[in-house]
């Protein structure tokens, strides 16, 4: 079975990120893997290996993600892809969806694509829905287990906020994955230095033959968020009672209760 993900490189979450003077955004330290891949990438080797098929990582961006697929490719993933259209704003929901459907029907005879559930450094998972709709596939959300996959079918485990739900879809199908559906592995010594002299190709519009959408989304500008003036005040007192009550007092006076 021919499977695909899609990964990411991304600010590391201890990252101090700010706006520097020219506007630009920067951070300290260096890109990691986007956390969420990092399940999503398993699964896919996992999966491939168990059908006897392949599996390959894409990302949608800049030359930067190439950390990711690097990674991807050392942890056991077949086979990477880039796609990178210049100037465009990949960052554009749709402008994405678009070069990533183009890209799963370029690779041929994909099954399944499996993502993560969103990305950490923009919050949100949109262009993952739109990339299931792009390519008229089954959407299924939410994934903490993978119960059954066979040629023509997925059964899987989704945890809602309401509860646990088991859904059998007919493939092909995209499917985001939670944190606990597996372990990612580690990228092994050999793997590392495999995937370092691997020359990952880079696959334009011109490649895929689509013609992209007009942005619907344009960045004006970023800004550091504003100053926030703050005091902290340790509250005394001889009991655990008596800190409590000059605590709903001080809540009380400034109308915070």
């Amino acid at each position: 079975m021919r499977i695909v993900s899609f990964t990411r490189s991304t600010p590391d979450t201890a990252a101090n990120v700010e706006v520097d003077g020219s506007g630009k955004v920067v951070w300290d330290g260096a890109n990691i893997v986007n956390p969420w891949d990092e399940y999503a990438l398993e699964e896919a080797i996992a999966r491939a290996k168990e059908t006897g098929g392949q599996a390959t990582v894409i990302a949608v961006g800049e030359e930067a993600h190439e950390e990711a697929l690097k990674h991807s490719l050392a942890m056991g993933m077949n086979e990477a892809v880039r796609v990178y259209e210049d100037g465009v704003n990949s960052s554009d929901s749709l402008t994405w969806a678009t070069l990533a459907a183009a890209a799963v029907e370029k690779v041929g005879e994909v099954k399944l694509v499996i993502c993560g559930k969103e990305s950490i450094d923009v919050q949100t998972d949109q262009h993952i829905y739109q990339t299931a709709r792009k390519l008229g596939w089954i959407m299924l959300s939410n994934v903490s287990k993978i119960l059954d996959l066979s040629d023509s079918s997925i059964k899987v485990e989704r945890t809602t906020d309401t509860g646990v739900q088991q859904v059998t879809a007919q493939l092909p199908a995209v499917i985001t994955v939670l944190k606990g559906i597996n372990e990612p592995r580690y990228p092994s010594f050999i793997g590392i230095r495999k995937a370092s002299k691997a020359a990952i190709p880079v696959w334009r519009s011109s490649d895929l033959g689509v013609t992209l959408p007009q942005s619907a989304t344009e960045v004006m500008a970023f800004e550091n968020l504003p100053a926030r003036d703050m005091t902290t005040e340790i509250i005394e007192g001889g009991s655990i009672e008596e800190k409590a009550t000059k605590l709903v007092d001080r809540l009380l006076e400034e109308k915070v209760l």
